[in-house]
């Protein structure tokens, strides 16, 4: 079965001076085609008519090649013939699906929106009917029983591909496999809805500038907000609009109603949805065999078995009690003094504020003060300049034909020492309505060796949601959106620099529970002084840098609070695994309640009206995966080590290449504990995790030396 998926010269980039006419991508060809490359920049459908057409005619061009596999003679099939003719399939047709995805995500029109959404499900119903047909299962069936010879990715395309048809019921009699394939459509377009209802979603809430007090000019200030002579307008479903005010709003009733209105989001029309999605998962996971839905999904993870993603979290919810215990009791005291009410207690709505409060009063870290070395472009231009110094690659700047936004950018990454083209990407990095509304990197166009022998180099975007520019002043990112934003890119390279040779191994195609590790790791990078010297400014004068008690503060600041940040992080991932959990066959779900009471007593009072759940968007996508956050913290805290530990720390291109060839360049055409053993150089470890949770081990806590684990702390995360 195949899984059809759904800055400035100065700095001395790639970029065009003023009034310099930007590059096209033709001016790259020849080094592509030296380099026997395929480099694209997608066709974009103009009409919703044009959206559908494009996926009917992937759908037929698909269906042609599936009939060729289907009806050849069985005594003659070849590698070539099956496998590899199924990873072109998969290849072309999620070419024009991933662009449909992009269009339902991004277009302005609504009428764009609803063409790619239709066209979305459409290719999602004939996706699933791809994976019962049986004439091209007896096909790489027959290829299978003739025990063939093969190493390295093609024996990997092999046993995953047996697999994943097993996973789709193939091995089932007639009947229960139609079932479970009827199941499977069903659950396909449900997805889609929730996904829909959530991007669909406006919630505007209107404030007095009383009620608003504390909640700063930056988001105040920004044009559109303002609806009134006392009145200011902002939207409970834009990210940077929440959690600004969740920051920084002096009155506890603004907070609140503000978290009840997104906490609600989508409501209506999520909860019934998504309790019809989970119990279609469930049966579907019973008719294959496996006792619950998180027991599937985590089969062809690291982690293996849901029971051993459940024990992880639990581990780490009760090694991080006593320090979360600590930092709700430091929080809870800036709130009876501000309260005056030593019975006050820190509510869900209220984390933000006061962590702000704790950051500025007892670490002297004013989270909106910073903003101003963060301009946005400043802030891009020194994330490309590291980026491109440590993993040697150039970005330059390019026309793009078609824009579905004014100011979207594309870039062309190059290899620095060779000017082998490697890739694309666009930015999209401000809200507007109808798109997608938090951070995350979508592809495209996948890395490749066509039939032909070209090598087809990938093309993504980078879909973000970063506060917009002002009247008077730019962008300006908090300290969490450059971490974001250095986060997201990484994903972006991890994509781009592929060097896989099937589309079912590029780039991010690894197993789910590692595929945050590279990103999170990058992460360290908006920590560390050096790094941050090399584009944190202050837009006003540019001479002055964050100073280094600043950032040692920021970091003291950060410390004190990550175990609530973590046990929030938790509830999610335990919640997810609960939701995925045995369930009896039939029994109705109801996601609120069962939901509701985790998000309580893992991380803070809620208000019992409302329902997270409804918007909690990963749990399409990341379902029975969610706690691969944690995992993947885990690795990166460790990988990150290896920088840690080089001459140049975080700007060192040796440790910054060997990221690249051992993790990035082979994606999951390999064992995924190869690639990180061969980057660590050694068996990984759960301490430096740990460690930056503040978990002491017995041994530690003693005095003695670290193990590998200990009372309350979570067994390293291995298969």
């Amino acid at each position: 079965m195949q899984r059809f998926l759904l800055v400035s010269l100065a700095l001395g980039l790639a970029l065009p001076a003023f009034g310099e006419e930007l590059k096209k991508l033709a001016d790259f060809q020849p080094a592509a085609e030296k380099a026997n490359e395929i480099l694209t920049i997608p066709d974009w459908p103009q009409t919703p008519i044009a959206v559908q057409s494009e996926i009917d005619k992937a759908i037929a061009k698909a269906n042609a090649a599936l009939e060729a596999i289907g009806h050849q003679d069985l005594s003659k099939v070849t590698f070539e013939s099956t496998l590899d003719a199924l990873d072109n399939i998969q290849n072309e047709a999620n070419i024009a699906a991933s662009k449909a995805v992009l269009i339902q995500q991004t277009n302005k029109e609504a009428a764009m929106r609803d063409a790619a959404e239709k066209a979305i499900k459409a290719f999602q119903d004939w996706a699933v009917g791809v994976d019962y047909r049986e004439d091209v299962y007896k096909a790489v069936k027959a290829f299978a029983d003739t025990k063939p010879n093969l190493t390295g990715e093609k024996k990997l395309l092999l046993g995953y591909t047996l697999r994943d048809y097993r996973r789709a019921g193939l091995t089932l009699p007639p009947n229960e496999r139609a079932l479970v394939e009827k199941l499977r459509k069903e659950l396909a377009q449900l997805e889609t809805d929730f996904q829909s209802n959530i991007v669909a979603v406006k919630a505007p809430v209107t404030f007095t500038k009383a009620e608003l007090a504390g909640v700063p000019e930056s988001l105040l200030g920004l044009p559109g907000l303002k609806t009134g002579e006392d009145s200011y307008t902002l939207l409970a479903n834009v990210t940077f609009h929440y959690n600004t005010l969740e920051q920084t709003a002096n009155k506890e009733e603004t907070r609140k109603h503000f978290y009840e209105v997104r906490f609600n989001l989508a409501r209506d029309k999520n909860v019934p949805v998504l309790n019809n999605i989970l119990a279609h998962r469930n049966e579907i996971a019973l008719k294959l065999g496996y006792k619950s839905w998180d027991d599937f999904q985590t089969e062809i993870r690291m982690a293996k078995t849901g029971a051993a993603a459940k024990t992880f979290i639990n581990d780490l919810i009760a090694g991080i009690q006593p320090k979360f215990d600590a930092e709700v009791a430091e929080l809870r005291k800036l709130k009876v003094a501000k309260a005056k009410d030593q019975n006050a207690q820190i509510n869900i709505w209220d984390w933000r504020y006061f962590e702000n409060e704790l950051k500025k009063e007892k670490y002297t870290v004013d989270t909106e003060a910073l903003r101003v070395y963060f301009p946005f472009q400043q802030t891009l231009d020194g994330m490309f300049r590291i980026y491109q110094n440590i993993f040697g690659l150039k970005f330059t700047r390019i026309e793009a034909p078609q824009k579905w936004v004014d100011d979207l950018q594309l870039y062309v990454v190059s290899d620095a020492a060779s000017g082998q083209p490697l890739g694309l990407f666009y930015l999209d990095m401000f809200p507007r309505d109808g798109k997608f509304n938090h951070f995350a990197e979508f592809g495209i166009i996948p890395g490749k060796v066509l039939p032909n022998g070209k090598d087809q180099r990938p093309t993504v975007a980078l879909l973000c949601n970063f506060p917009p520019p002002g009247k008077d002043k730019p962008s300006l990112l908090s300290h969490a959106d450059v971490e974001t934003l250095f986060h997201e890119f990484g994903h972006a390279l991890h994509a781009i620099v592929t060097t896989a040779k099937f589309e079912r191994f590029s780039g991010t195609n690894v197993p789910a529970d590692f595929v945050e590790a590279p990103s999170q790791m990058l992460q360290n990078w908006v920590w560390n002084k050096q790094v941050l010297d090399t584009f944190a400014a202050d837009y006003r004068d540019p001479s002055k840098k964050i100073p280094a008690e600043t950032i040692a503060k920021m970091k003291e600041a950060k410390l004190a609070t990550v175990a609530v940040n973590y046990r929030r992080q938790f509830a999610f991932a335990d919640i997810d695994l609960t939701l995925h959990d045995v369930h009896p066959e039939g029994q109705p779900y109801d996601c609120v309640a069962m939901s509701n009471p985790i998000l309580e007593k893992v991380f803070l009072p809620i208000d019992p009206k409302t329902a997270f759940v409804a918007y909690f968007g990963h749990l399409v996508g990341y379902d029975g995966g969610y706690y691969g956050y944690a995992w993947a913290d885990a690795i990166a805290a460790d990988m990150a080590t290896v920088f840690e530990k080089a001459p140049q720390g975080f700007l060192d291109k040796t440790a910054g290449m060997k990221l690249r060839k051992e993790i990035y360049a082979p994606g999951g055409s390999r064992d995924i504990d190869v690639s990180i053993h061969n980057f660590l150089g050694r068996d990984r470890s759960i301490q430096p995790f740990l460690k930056s949770l503040g978990i002491k081990t017995p041994a530690e806590a003693k005095g003695g030396p670290s193990s590998e684990s200990g009372a309350g702390a979570a067994k390293p995360p291995k298969p």
